[in-house]
């Protein structure tokens, strides 16, 4: 079991930044593939980011280059850096963790309650 809570997020103008940051439970927390994810009102939710155990990434094309996924085993936290943000940028992001390499929500088991991180313009 792994119990995800997220924090970071704001209010930020067009081009700045923001950390995001994912504080996990559970003593496995190093064996699994932890994911940000983000859904905006209207929207379904999508995939951002993932890092896997050996802090192997991959990103969503629509922030490569502009978000960095980054973990730190020893303190069970996984971070999403946000550079250069758009107003499109701007939704509900959770962090989530999974078994597998995967950009399938489906496939993810634990999800955090989410951060609201709102870009204006």
């Amino acid at each position: 079991q792994v119990q995800l809570v997220e924090s970071g997020g704001g209010l930020v103008q067009a081009g700045g930044s923001l950390r995001l940051s994912c504080a996990a439970s559970g003593r496995t927390f190093s064996t699994y593939a932890m994911g940000w994810f983000r859904q905006a009102p209207g929207k379904e939710r999508e995939f951002v980011a993932r890092i896997n155990w050996a802090s192997t990434t991959y990103y969503a094309e629509s922030v490569k280059g502009r978000f960095t996924i980054s973990r730190d085993n020893g303190k069970k936290t996984v971070y999403l850096q946000m550079n250069s943000l758009k107003p499109e940028d701007t939704a509900a992001y959770y962090c989530t963790a999974s078994q597998n390499n995967t950009e399938d929500p489906t496939e993810y088991l634990y999800w955090g309650q989410g951060t609201q991180v709102t870009v204006s313009s």
